[in-house]
C-alpha cells in the first residue's frame, strides 16, 4: 500500500506540473492582453493564440483534484475545507475567464468587449497568484489539529512568505506566456512580447532568488531535503538563464522548453520538500498529513492505478495531436474568433 501511496503522490505532482506548464502560459497570455496588445483586434489575436488549448489545459487541474480526492481523501478534505475561500474565488475566476473567451465577440459593442477583456486579464493575474499562495502555505505549515481539521486565520494563509510565493508564480506565468507568444504570433506583437519577456525575466530572477532564501528560513524543506533541493535549485537557475539566452537568440522553441523546465523544477521542489507529507501542521509535527495517514485503502489505489495505466496514453496522444494540429502561428488577420 505504501508503494501505491507514494506512486499516487508522484502522479499528483506530475499532474500539477503539467497544469502549471500548460495552463501557466494561458495565464501569462491573459496578462499580456494588457501589456502587449494595444487594441481590441490585437487582444483577439492573443486570445486566438491560446484558443485551441486553454480548456484542455484546465483538465490537468481538474484531474489533479480528482486524483487527490480518490487517492488521498483526507488531504482533499483538509485542503479544500481550509482553503475554501481562495479556492472558490479561483473557481469563479476560471469560470469567468472561460465565459469571457466565448462571449467577448458575441455583441459588436466596445464596452461589452472591453468588460470581458478585463475579466480575462484579472483572471490571468489573480489565479496564478492564488495558486502561489496556496502552495507556499502547504510547505510553510498551517494550523492542522490531530483530527486533520485546519483552523487557519487570514494571516496563516496571507503572510510575507505566501505573498512572495504568489508573486513568483504570477511572474513565472507571465514570462511563460510572453515566451509562448513568440512562438504563436507574428510581426509587431511578437517583437513586443519578446521585449517585455526580457524585462520581466530580471524581476522573475530576483523574486525567485528571494523566494529560495526565504524558503530556507520560513520552512523546513532544506533541513529535510537539502541534499536534493540545493542541486534542484541550482539547476533551476541555470535553466532559467538558458531560457533568456535562447529567447535573445530568437530560438523560441528552445526558450519555451527551458522555461517549461523552470516550472517543472520549481513545482517539483515544493513536492520534494513536502514528501512524505502532503500538508504540514504548524501545531505539531505529529499532526502532519502524510501519504500514509491521508491515503485511501489498497483496493481503491489498485483500481485507480489500473484505470490510469489504460487511459493515460490516450490523454497524452490527444494532447500531442492537438498541439501538432494547431502548430501554425496566429497572424494579425485572425481576428474572427475569441
Amino acid at each position: 500500500m505504501l508503494l501505491l501511496s507514494n506512486l499516487w503522490f508522484l502522479l499528483i505532482a506530475v499532474l500539477f506540473i503539467g497544469f502549471f506548464v500548460l495552463e501557466g502560459y494561458d495565464y501569462g497570455v491573459g496578462m499580456a492582453t494588457r501589456f502587449v496588445a494595444h487594441n481590441k483586434d490585437e487582444r483577439t489575436v492573443l486570445n486566438q493564440a491560446i484558443g485551441p488549448f486553454w480548456d484542455a489545459n484546465e483538465v490537468w487541474m481538474i484531474t489533479a483534484g480528482g486524483a487527490m480526492f480518490a487517492a488521498f481523501p483526507n488531504w482533499y478534505a483538509t485542503l479544500f475545507s481550509g482553503f475554501y475561500v481562495p479556492l472558490v474565488l479561483m473557481l469563479f475566476l476560471l469560470i469567468g475567464r472561460g465565459t469571457a473567451f466565448e462571449f467577448r465577440i458575441k455583441i459588436p459593442n466596445s464596452k461589452w468587449t472591453a468588460t470581458w477583456d478585463w475579466l480575462i486579464f484579472v483572471a490571468g493575474l489573480l489565479a496564478p497568484f492564488l495558486w502561489g499562495v496556496v502552495f507556499s502555505t502547504l510547505v510553510q505549515g498551517l494550523p492542522i489539529d490531530k483530527n486533520m481539521n485546519m483552523h487557519a486565520g487570514f494571516f496563516d494563509i496571507v503572510n510575507g512568505y505566501s505573498v512572495l510565493g504568489g508573486l513568483l508564480i504570477t511572474l513565472l506565468c507571465l514570462y511563460h506566456g510572453l515566451v509562448f507568444l513568440t512562438l504563436r504570433v507574428t510581426g509587431d506583437l511578437r517583437n513586443r512580447a519578446r521585449t517585455l519577456a526580457k524585462k520581466i525575466f530580471w524581476a522573475l530572477a530576483v523574486v525567485a532568488l528571494v523566494f529560495i532564501v526565504a524558503s530556507y528560513f520560513a520552512t523546513d524543506i532544506f533541513a529535510r531535503r537539502g541534499t536534493i533541493l540545493v542541486p534542484v535549485y541550482l539547476l533551476d537557475v541555470v535553466v532559467l538563464f538558458l531560457s533568456l539566452y535562447f529567447l535573445s537568440k530568437e530560438r523560441d522553441g528552445w526558450a519555451i522548453g527551458m522555461n517549461a523546465g523552470v516550472i517543472l523544477l520549481t513545482v517539483s521542489s515544493l513536492f520534494i520538500g513536502l514528501f512524505p507529507r502532503v500538508m504540514v501542521s504548524s501545531i505539531k509535527p505529529a499532526y502532519d498529513l502524510t501519504v500514509t495517514n491521508a491515503s485511501s485503502g489498497n483496493y481503491s489505489l489498485t483500481v485507480m492505478t489500473i484505470v490510469t495505466i489504460c487511459l493515460l496514453p490516450f490523454v497524452l496522444a490527444y494532447t500531442i495531436w492537438s498541439y501538432y494540429a494547431f502548430r501554425k502561428r496566429v497572424t494579425s488577420n485572425d481576428t474572427t474568433g475569441y
